[in-house]
């Protein structure tokens, strides 16, 4: 089954993790322990990030592969376009689809850090729901050229796409909803969140979203909350500021020493994932940092880290799809 259907099959939620390519040698080894305990627990998938204007691909493409000869859980891989001409996104995404990725998740991407004077590439692919299109249009020839060697093509292909639920509104231009509309309007199956820390937030944007007439299911992105100071450096990447009561609970907790502490952000991360699971996420997308104790910790306060997960109903989880819940029919109207 693809990643797709999975979170609009209902049932039970859908667990994840994101992996990033390793840059040393120890690095490696110790994310190939970190994708053995994950998977050890049967994931729905793990995704793997791609760097700035490519700048990972081999680490990442490696990755996808060590995943995928490894274990039996699907890859996501991330794709990012800025930077790149139509051609090199076609060569890298073709080189995903011959090691056996069957999802992507399209990514407009960053510009590369310190360089004012960069400027797109000029036969480039501007803007993530291009690279929607674009994705299909590779899948197609891909099949259609299939050569002797390469892996049986297994289902159809995923496509998934980027939400911002915490972030400010843009002063001009589209806002984060009619971006995402666009994508889903392009063939994206499904969103993953950026992070956020209250389920308030996810409500409200799936609230937004479901009226604008996105129906693709919208899978909440969550990080451990275990160490304060990678919540304020993920502050200042994403711009989502991390709450203050947030930080003072774990400063509290640091009298007790880094136990002490990994407990406490373990409760504040098991109360965000039970207030997203009850709003009627289809699942869980946890942002690991190449590690697996907290995150493993996270799905086990939350009764996910193994076995067969229980659910609510699929009647009370109006976000799994928007076609499975009146209340998101009605509210489109």
């Amino acid at each position: 089954m693809s990643v797709a259907r999975l979170l609009t099959a209902g049932g039970r939620p859908t667990v994840s993790f994101e992996l990033f390519p390793p840059r040393t040698p120890a690095a490696t080894e110790s994310l190939h322990r970190t994708v053995e305990a994950l998977s050890g627990i049967g994931p729905d998938f793990l995704s793997v990030t791609y760097g700035a204007s490519g700048s990972t691909r081999e680490t990442s493409r490696d990755l996808v592969r060590h995943v995928l000869s490894t274990t039996p859980v699907p890859v996501v891989a991330h794709l990012t376009c800025v930077g790149a001409s139509r051609a090199q996104v076609i060569e890298t995404a073709t080189e995903f689809l011959d090691v056996g990725v069957r999802s992507f998740l399209a990514l407009r991407g960053d510009p590369p850090a310190g360089r004012p004077d960069w400027q797109p590439h000029p036969d480039g692919v501007a803007r993530a729901c291009d690279l929607v299109e674009l994705l299909q249009v590779v899948e197609r020839r891909h099949r259609a050229q299939r050569r002797p060697g390469r892996p049986v093509d297994d289902g159809p292909l995923s496509i998934a796409v980027a939400a911002f639920p915490a972030a400010a509104p843009a002063p001009s231009g589209p806002d984060d909803v009619e971006v995402l509309l666009a994508k889903q309007r392009a063939g994206a199956d499904f969103a993953i969140t950026q992070v956020f820390y209250d389920a308030r937030d996810y409500v409200r944007f799936a609230d937004r979203a479901r009226a604008a007439g996105v129906t693709i299911p919208l899978l909440p992105g969550i990080i451990p909350l275990t160490d304060p100071g990678r919540l304020l450096r993920l502050q200042g990447l994403t711009g989502v500021p991390v709450p203050r009561e947030l930080l003072a609970r774990l400063e509290s907790a640091a009298d007790g020493g880094e136990r002490a502490v990994h407990a406490e952000g373990i409760r504040a991360s098991v109360e965000l994932a039970r207030r997203i699971l009850d709003a009627g996420a289809p699942g869980l997308h946890v942002y690991t940092f190449n590690k697996h104790h907290a995150a493993l910790d996270l799905l086990e306060g939350v009764h996910l880290g193994g076995g067969a997960p229980t659910a609510p109903d699929l009647a009370s989880r109006p976000w799994v799809s928007a076609p499975h819940h009146d209340m998101l029919r009605s509210a489109q109207h």
